[in-house]
């Protein structure tokens, strides 16, 4: 029985192209031909056609109108024949390479053309494994990516807070994913079957902090009409995450402490209490202690939230963890970019190793999402990331032996990275002897093992439930 996924759109009437499609059947193909757009698309839509085909004649500057329609609104994978291709319009070339899997000259068969038209079902059946694994991680929540000794610290750390059922401060530097690792305690504990609620204390309101965390009672101020239960009654059996909580004015620092203590809320307005059973996790990109000295912190409700502690590392502690990050927010936004777009070049994948990243996580989400949609090439260059070569520093202040040090440097990490950090495999991708890279080792100064965590591989199995790679 033929697969249903064996079905060609035809789109075009010349008779070249028509001796053609009259024998692709013989190749086991069903073919739909038409020249009406609407036609063309109700078939798309109500069959298993993966692959389109097309003809443009001698003489044509461009793909006619309906059939250019096709190749935009479709998602199918185009081979376009071209009985003369240096009489091409650049738009019609443009077409092609933006949208078309592959095009064909000129003396035509059906026997090369079969050969393509079976490229393109190869591509498109992988493209549906992809969009299938994309999916499923889109529909995650958990974004945590990472297999350096460093991650493998946070995932075991996050387990062990998440089985005790206790407040935590997350602490490390703006965009090193506070939130995410908040996310991955409430779904590993026990109360993952219950709500999850962000607050940021730095945007609330300042007239409106009480109201929005413990609620009000009706005709408690003007303008309340009617009673609102806040944030953290909303909690109720689930976690409670407040972000930069050293934004919080210091009057509602008391209130906060109040309920840490009796897990009770005062309603605004309200005479009695209402017992509240919530995890509380808080998250700030401060020093807290010093903000303790400086008298804008609150020093029983530092130790009240820092019962345990989680600490997100800064991307430039685990630069190996900076290629694989990239391509995921790659796949991540696939659906922004132009279809041309297939990935980064070599020497952005370097610059990226290079650059210190000052916004973590964060800044790369950017830059990577920016320069999908902006590069205008198949490969993702430093210009569109926005990036320049040794970290903005001019190439003339390095030496030759320094560009070669770095680009040394760059190397060993990155295969030992690539290798677990097994010498010997690693010695083996560069080409050189385990006596050789122990000396290059401690010539840059690279642990060897990756990272202080020595034990992280004892970990790597359990980890597997919150790092989505």
């Amino acid at each position: 029985m033929m697969e249903s996924s064996r079905q060609i759109m035809a789109i075009g009437n010349h008779s070249l192209f028509q001796a053609i499609v009259e024998e692709l059947p013989h190749h086991d193909w069903s073919v739909f031909q038409t020249d009406n757009l609407q036609e063309a698309l109700s078939f798309i839509g109500k069959h298993d056609c993966r692959i389109g085909l097309t003809f443009l004649e001698a003489g044509a500057e461009s793909f006619p109108l309906e059939m250019e329609r096709a190749v935009e609104l479709s998602t199918l994978h185009w081979v376009v024949l071209v009985e003369d291709v240096d009489r091409l319009s650049d738009r019609a070339r443009d077409l092609i390479y933006s949208n078309c899997f592959a095009y064909r000259t000129a003396p035509l068969d059906a026997r090369s053309v079969n050969a393509l038209l079976e490229s393109a079902l190869g591509m498109a059946r992988l493209q549906d494994r992809y969009d299938a694994f994309r999916t499923d991680r889109q529909n995650d929540d958990l974004r945590m990516v990472g297999d350096t000794p460093v991650m493998q610290h946070l995932y075991r750390t996050i387990h062990k807070v998440a089985a005790v059922d206790a407040p935590v401060l997350i602490t490390g530097e703006s965009g090193t994913g506070k939130e995410l690792t908040a996310r991955a305690i409430h779904d590993l504990s026990s109360r993952r079957h219950g709500p999850f609620n962000v607050v940021n204390c730095g945007a609330l309101p300042a007239g409106l902090i009480q109201s929005e965390l413990f609620g009000h009672e009706k005709g408690a101020f003007t303008g309340a009409n009617q009673r609102k239960t806040g944030i953290i009654e909303n909690s109720q059996d689930g976690t409670l995450f407040l972000d930069e909580i050293g934004d919080l004015p210091l009057d509602m620092q008391v209130n906060l402490l109040r309920f840490l203590e009796t897990l009770t809320v005062f309603r605004v307005g309200g005479l009695k209490e209402i017992p509240v059973d919530v995890r509380v996790l808080a998250a700030t990109h401060v020093d807290l202690e010093q903000a303790i000295e400086k008298g804008e912190f609150r020093e029983d409700l530092y130790h009240r939230l820092n019962v345990l502690q989680v600490q997100t590392p800064a991307l430039r502690e685990h630069p190996e963890d900076i290629e694989p990050l990239a391509n995921f927010f790659f796949r991540r936004f696939a659906d922004d970019k132009p279809v041309k777009v297939r990935g980064f070049s070599h020497e952005s994948l370097m610059v990226m190793r290079q650059h210190r990243w000052p916004g973590n996580i964060r800044e790369m989400v950017n830059r990577v999402r920016r320069s999908m949609i902006m590069c205008e090439h198949r490969l993702i260059s430093p210009a569109d990331l926005g990036l320049e070569r040794r970290n903005g520093h001019s190439r003339g202040t390095d030496s030759l032996q320094q560009a070669r040090d770095a680009a040394e440097c760059e190397a060993i990490k990155a295969a030992l990275a690539r290798n677990k950090h097994k010498i010997l495999h690693a010695a083996r991708e560069l080409g050189i002897s385990r006596v050789t890279l122990y000396r290059l080792l401690e010539k840059h100064g690279i642990d060897r093992n990756g990272g202080p965590d020595e034990a992280a591989s004892d970990f790597s199995s359990t980890s597997k439930t919150i790092q989505l790679t």
